[in-house]
């Protein structure tokens, strides 16, 4: 569990405005760092079962709270991902990726065939 510092300290960096405490992104925060807490005391307990199955709650509410964030303010959420280092925002970065390439490769290629039509067009003007 958080000690009060620590949330204040999440708050602090995550808030939205001036008095939020509970928007989504701060409430991510805070839980996201109580998920690497629990996951640091499982890897000593092994067999601490009702940790493992808050640990498990905890990420459930995460992944609500994630999607609610990215079905209204996808910007938000990506840059919270960011900050936060989660594996969904890697995730995210390589589709970002993968898609500027086809984009690139389909601009590309329609220059190609763009300029080739041109070519065989003053060809016939001649």
């Amino acid at each position: 569990m958080l000690d009060k510092k620590a949330k204040e300290r999440i708050i602090k960096k995550y808030r939205v405005h001036e008095t939020d405490t509970g928007s989504s992104q701060v409430q991510i925060a805070i839980l996201t760092e109580e998920i690497k807490e629990l996951t640091e005391h499982l890897k000593i307990h092994k067999h601490d079962f009702s940790s493992r199955r808050g640990l498990l709650k905890k990420v459930s509410e995460r992944r609500k709270l994630l999607k609610y964030l990215q079905r209204e303010n996808a910007e938000q959420f990506k840059i919270l991902a960011e900050k936060l280092k989660l594996k969904i925002a890697k995730k995210l970065q390589e589709e970002e990726e993968e898609r500027r390439r086809q984009e690139k490769d389909y601009i590309e290629a329609s220059d190609k065939s763009t300029g080739s039509n041109d070519d065989v067009e003053g060809k016939d003007k001649k």
